[in-house]
């Protein structure tokens, strides 16, 4: 067994020792589910990253909570346990809900996959929905919430993500966050094909992890020369890669609140897009251009190529109007310090101060 691994069953054994009995004292402590939390600047993805952010500001206490956060894209081994230990301490849940296993995606291991989202969101005293469609689908999927909840967006830090000091030479589109399934590079790619047509010079930057060989599709393409990968990139790294792109293509479909599409927007970046998911409720009407398609549960069926590079072409003709109408609505509506507060509001409702008692 590694060294990792033994140190990780070391923590979690301790801190099963010191909370097996009695409720949880008095003032807020907040438990993520994980011993360890990435540190500010550290490489995240998915549910990470808002407990990254969380936890600079509400410190990871594993040992001695007084409520339990659980984010459903990043939920912990021993959730049963878990949930079990923070009702024997009277520690209230609160649990961000994000997607859910349906067949387009999941196949046959929808019921399987969703089971441990379910038993969160069900224990939860209060659920933050990242957007409409995530509660929409989690009702469908999961049930709905025997607690109190309501909607609230992830956020980006608006003055780290910000637009930058001159315009990127280009035009570049930048295929942002994870490739975590296989259609969303290849439709990238294919698309970007086409908008080679309109703009020769174009180029792409595919950054995050990779789940499938891009090199095929490169070479019928005729992209390898014009797509650069920068794969994974901490948060402090962020910003310069996105502020190289005119537009950000995003190509998941049915994606319930994804984070680089608020960041992008906050540096100015607008977006081409499936209209689907929670990404329509984040770019709006002003700061992209969505791409209808079928949205059902049962297949996922993205745009056509050619549809999607259509989108592309359309903000790159009025790139100016759109990354300014795109950075103000971040602003206004996904400012991280907003999202603390409303954090704030919810921990203390949750655990009073001590003089509040």
């Amino acid at each position: 067994m590694d060294s990792a691994r033994v140190a990780r069953y070391g923590r979690a054994a301790s801190r099963w020792a010191l909370l097996a009995s009695g409720r949880a004292g008095p003032g807020l402590r907040v438990f993520y589910g994980w011993d360890e939390i990435p540190a500010p600047g550290e490489p995240v993805a998915g549910g990470t990253a808002k407990l990254q952010k969380l936890a600079a500001r509400w410190p990871n206490r594993p040992t001695d909570f007084s409520l339990l956060y659980l984010g459903t894209t990043y939920l912990p081994r021993d959730l049963r346990p878990l949930l079990w230990l923070a009702g024997r301490r009277r520690a209230p849940i609160v649990v961000n809900q994000d997607g859910v296993a349906y067949p387009g995606w999941a196949g046959d291991r929808v019921d399987e996959l969703n089971v441990p989202l379910r038993r969160a969101v069900l224990a939860a005293d209060h659920v933050v929905y990242q957007s409409a469609f995530s509660k929409r689908s989690s009702d469908a999927f999961l049930g709905e919430p025997r607690g109190a909840w309501e909607i609230l967006p992830n956020a980006v830090d608006v003055d780290h993500f910000a637009p930058g000091p001159v315009p990127p030479d280009g035009p570049v589109v930048l295929l942002g966050g994870d490739q975590t399934q296989a259609y969303r590079l290849e439709l990238g790619l294919e698309a970007f094909r086409r908008v080679r047509d309109e703009h020769p010079d174009a180029r792409l930057v595919v950054a995050g992890r990779l789940v499938s060989d891009p090199g095929p599709a490169l070479a019928r393409l005729g992209l390898a020369d014009a797509v650069e990968f920068v794969g994974r990139y901490s948060q402090a790294a962020a910003p310069e890669i996105v502020r190289r792109a005119h537009v950000l293509l995003h190509t998941k479909v049915n994606d319930p609140c994804p984070t680089a599409v608020i960041e992008s927007m906050a540096c100015g970046v607008p977006v081409a897009y499936p209209a689907s998911g929670g990404t329509v409720e984040l770019v709006g009407d002003e700061a992209g251009v969505g791409v209808p398609h079928p949205d059902g549960f049962e297949r996922d069926e993205p745009p056509a190529p050619e549809a999607l590079a259509a989108a592309v072409s359309t903000v790159l003709a009025d790139r100016d109007g759109y990354a300014a109408r795109a950075r103000a609505r971040a602003v206004e509506r996904f400012a991280l310090t907003d999202w603390l507060e409303r954090h704030a509001a919810i921990f203390a409702a949750l655990v009073p101060p001590p003089a509040a008692r």
